[in-house]
C-alpha cells in the first residue's frame, strides 16, 4: 500500500481537481476560454515564484532546464488547459472530466517510450478493471448530457489535452528535470506557458476581455492558488515518486469528488451504470496502487 507521505498528496490533490470543474465552468461564462486560461496562471505563476524563494530552492536554471520547462510549460499550463477549456465548449465538462480518468493510460505508455518506466502486471489488471468503470461512466455522462454542436470537435480537443498533460508529466521525471527543484521548475514552466497563452488570447479571442465582478476573480484565485500552486508540486512529485501511470489514478479521485459535489449541490442522481462504474473505477485503482514497480 501507499505511505502516507504519498497517500495524502495523492488524495489531496484528486479531491482538490474535483471541486475546480465547477469552478472553470463559470469562468468559461464569463470570458472567451484563452483569457480565462491566462488570467489563471497570471495569477498562478508569480505565486509559484514566491513560493520557490521562501522554500530556498534556486531559480537559476541550466540552459537544458530552461528548455525542459518551456517544453513542460506549454504542454501542461497552455496545451493542457486551453484544450480542456475549448472542449467544453462542444461537450460537457462532466465528459471531459471522465476522459481524463483515462490518463493513465497514455501515461503508462508515455512513461515506457521516454523514460523507460516498465509497467507491472498488476497495474495492467487494475488498470484495465479501472478502464472498464470510467467507460460505464462515461456512456452514462454522454447519454445524461449532450450538447449540441461539434461533439465529435469536443472529444477530440479533450483528447489532446489529456495527451498535452501526460506528456507534460512524463517528460519532467526524466534525468534533466529529476535534478532541478520542482517548485523552481513549475515556476519557470509556468512563466512560459503563460506567455504563450497571452499570445494566443491575442490571436483567438482579440483584446483582452477584464471581467469586474468579484466572483470572477474569486473563482480565478481558487483555481492559481489552490488549484494550481498547492496541487501542481505535489502532483509533479508523485509522478517523481510512484511513476506517471499511478499518479494518474488521482483523475479517478478527482471523478468521484465532483460526483459527490454534484450530488451535494447540484442534484445529481446516480444510476445503477454510474453506481457500478465509480465502484469499478475504485476498484481498479486499488489494484493497480498495490502493484510493485516492475524491474
Amino acid at each position: 500500500m501507499l505511505s502516507p507521505k504519498v497517500l495524502i498528496p495523492f488524495m489531496l490533490t484528486g479531491t482538490i481537481w474535483g471541486s475546480t470543474w465547477f469552478v472553470i465552468t463559470g469562468q468559461i461564462a464569463d470570458v472567451p476560454a484563452a483569457w480565462g486560461v491566462f488570467y489563471r496562471f497570471m495569477l498562478a505563476t508569480p505565486a509559484l515564484f514566491v513560493l520557490a524563494a521562501v522554500m530556498g530552492q534556486r531559480l537559476k536554471l541550466t540552459r537544458p532546464e530552461y528548455l525542459l520547462a518551456l517544453g513542460v510549460g506549454i504542454a501542461q499550463f497552455s496545451g493542457n488547459f486551453l484544450f480542456v477549456y475549448h472542449s467544453e465548449q462542444h461537450i460537457t465538462s462532466g465528459i471531459v472530466a471522465v476522459m481524463f480518468a483515462l490518463l493513465m493510460v497514455p501515461n503508462a505508455v508515455f512513461a515506457r517510450l521516454f523514460i523507460g518506466e516498465k509497467v507491472a502486471s498488476g497495474f495492467l489488471a487494475g488498470s484495465l478493471v479501472a478502464i472498464v468503470g470510467v467507460t460505464m461512466l462515461l456512456v452514462h455522462e454522454w447519454n445524461a448530457a449532450p450538447l449540441g454542436g461539434n461533439v465529435g470537435l469536443g472529444i477530440a480537443l479533450a483528447i489532446g489535452g489529456m495527451l498535452a498533460a501526460s506528456i507534460a508529466n512524463v517528460v519532467q521525471a526524466n534525468p534533466t528535470g529529476r535534478g532541478v527543484p520542482m517548485v523552481s521548475f513549475l515556476a519557470w514552466a509556468a512563466l512560459f506557458g503563460t506567455i504563450f497563452d497571452l499570445a494566443y488570447a491575442f490571436v483567438i479571442a482579440g483584446p483582452p476581455q477584464v471581467p469586474t465582478t468579484a466572483a470572477f476573480w474569486a473563482g480565478t484565485a481558487y483555481l492559481a492558488i489552490i488549484g494550481s500552486v498547492v496541487t501542481f508540486p505535489l502532483h509533479y512529485n508523485l509522478v517523481r515518486q510512484i511513476g506517471a501511470g499511478k499518479t494518474a489514478y488521482n483523475g479517478i479521485v478527482t471523478v468521484c469528488v465532483a460526483m459527490l459535489l454534484s450530488t451535494l449541490f447540484e442534484g445529481y442522481r446516480w444510476t445503477p451504470l454510474t453506481a457500478s462504474g465509480a465502484a469499478l473505477a475504485l476498484v481498479g485503482m486499488g489494484l493497480a496502487l498495490r502493484s510493485k514497480q516492475a524491474k
